[in-house]
């Protein structure tokens, strides 16, 4: 009696895998009960729908697996799936929602790094164009710095810097956009004050020097020389490789004006701190 059951049961197995695998070259059916199917079996079903290229139908397997087998060492596992399978969607928010759940429930699992990485990353992948809100880009540095400080160690830390400068590189961008809106409409001290950010807060980015350059001209524009010049010393210390130190230099010598630091202003300032070496 005891092998008939054991028989039936694994008839039944048998069965219930072969009813998935039929389904597998049609996609998800989100009227299927999973109920009879082991975590394995549901979880392997949601692997071949990514090599599929359906990441949306596999999150669904990975949820159903997270659903019908909370706490179990299968349902972590899908969670993670759950994340990476609505990232490759373009799914950001579920991918952040699942990812954010894998962090409290399992912050010291061996893929929490990983978790942190794909939440960053739901914010980095929409960062696709300097003119748009940047709310977006201080989210991502936020995550990406989380990733780098809580997780050093990690395999991801390296890409997280990476795409932290790029990010960081980004919203300078967009200061220099507005800046040099407000040059065009000859508004210059809103000009000054948006290159002033670059040139303070984001001197480690690729435009820095364009900055240094438009606050020539916006400062010549308002007939303070000093200021001026002193902007043109520091392309002249720190980029004089560059083509705005070319125009920077062109600029004040047609004007019989020289790149040297004069007066007692800002950008004085940081050229005396940048001949001690405490800005470069």
């Amino acid at each position: 009696m005891v092998g008939t059951k054991a028989a039936v049961r694994f008839a039944c197995t048998i069965l219930l895998a072969a009813t998935l695998t039929a389904c597998a070259n049609k996609g998800a059916d989100r009227n299927q009960n999973l109920d009879g199917f082991t975590p394995e079996q549901i979880f392997t079903r949601g692997e071949f729908e990514l090599s599929q290229n359906r990441s949306e139908d596999a999150a669904w397997y990975f949820s159903e697996v997270e659903r019908l087998y909370p706490y179990s060492d299968w349902a972590k596992r899908a969670l993670i799936m759950q994340a990476f399978s609505f990232h490759a969607d373009e799914n950001y928010e579920e991918s952040r929602a699942a990812a954010q759940r894998y962090i409290d429930f399992y912050p010291t699992d061996e893929d929490a790094a990983y978790a942190q990485y794909l939440l960053a990353l739901s914010y980095y992948d929409q960062i696709d164009e300097v003119g748009r809100d940047q709310g977006l880009t201080f989210q991502a540095l936020q995550a990406l710095r989380t990733v780098i400080e809580v997780y050093p160690d990690s395999e991801y830390a390296t890409s997280a810097v990476l795409k932290f400068d790029l990010a960081f590189d980004h919203l300078a961008g967009k200061e220099m956009e507005i800046g040099r809106y407000y040059l065009r409409q000859d508004h210059y001290t809103a000009a000054i004050n948006r290159f002033r950010v670059v040139v303070e807060d984001f001197q480690t980015t690729t435009h820095t020097a364009e900055a240094l350059y438009r606050l020539i001209e916006a400062y010549l524009s308002l007939g303070l020389v000093d200021e001026a010049q002193s902007a043109g010393a520091i392309l002249g210390y720190n980029y004089q490789s560059t083509e705005w130190y070319d125009a920077g230099y062109a600029l004040l010598t047609s004007r019989g004006l020289a790149l040297k630091s004069r007066g007692n202003n800002w950008l004085s300032t940081i050229y005396r701190q940048t001949l001690k070496g405490e800005w470069l």
